[in-house]
């Protein structure tokens, strides 16, 4: 599930030819609407969401989604794909 469409690196793949700009963060789904689709995924049977982005560690907040997810009942593998710019020292430490 893409969180958000931003990305701290400027290659190919999240600025492609043509790119005119990002979303809107108000046309993005808010954490209630995100767990509540992953509420029913897992209500249907699917156990394994993936965070990703652009770069998801740029969404605000974005510890408390992970915390919110992963009590989800039924949630049973939650990652994150990330390129690790945002990773400071003390996130690693935890």
């Amino acid at each position: 599930m893409s969180v958000t469409d931003r990305c701290d690196l400027r290659c190919s793949y999240c600025l492609p030819k043509g790119f005119d700009g990002y979303a809107e963060p108000t046309d993005w789904l808010n954490f209630a609407e995100l767990e509540r689709v992953v509420g029913a995924f897992a209500r249907m049977g699917v156990t394994r969401v993936r965070l990703t982005g652009g770069e998801p560690l740029l969404r605000r907040n974005i510890v408390d989604l992970v915390g919110n997810l992963a009590a989800i009942d039924g949630v049973h593998d939650l990652s994150l794909s990330t390129n690790a710019t945002q990773l400071g020292v003390s996130m690693l430490l935890h």
